[in-house]
């Protein structure tokens, strides 16, 4: 009867111990990199005058974005994020790379910007939406146009007899 017991106390202590290390595992940071794995080595390998659009591809690989104005900047971005079980994941680091060409194509700067500061935040659940321009109120916008619009119209174009 008194090994029954004892092995029942170990049975629950067993459960207990697995029961545990479940709950804390959810606990742990989680440490993630997201976008381009950043190698200091290949990014110095890169020389202004030398390489070109098709070198810098081999070496650094498809860019993470090219600028939307200006198809000469590339740009490579590396995130570190950090998460904590259930808690929504917040930014560590990043670190952006910045690669110009020439109008022929070469390489003509290649810039690195590293910190916090090169991450942007906006919340896209606010109650307001910040816009350029007049602020008009409901009865504005709906009773506004009276009288600005004439329902005559000017000019030519009509028909005529």
């Amino acid at each position: 009867m008194n090994s029954i017991k004892t092995s029942l106390g170990g049975a629950n202590l067993l459960l207990l111990t697995v029961a545990a290390s479940l709950t804390l595992s959810g606990c742990a940071r989680i440490r993630d990199n997201q976008g381009y794995v950043r190698d200091n080595e290949l990014i110095s390998a890169i020389a202004p005058g030398v390489d070109n659009r098709e070198s810098v591809e081999r070496t650094l690989g498809r860019p993470t974005f090219q600028s939307q104005w200006d198809d000469s900047i590339w740009y490579y971005v590396s995130r570190n994020t950090e998460q904590l079980a259930f808690l929504p994941p917040t930014t560590t680091g990043q670190n952006v790379t910045l690669v110009r060409f020439d109008p022929q194509g070469n390489v003509a700067a290649v810039e690195s910007r590293e910190g916090m500061d090169q991450v942007a935040y906006f919340d896209p659940s606010s109650d307001e939406t910040p816009v350029f321009g007049r602020d008009t109120g409901l009865f504005q916008e709906i009773f506004g146009n009276i009288g600005r619009v004439s329902s005559i119209p000017t000019g030519g174009g009509g028909p005529t007899n």
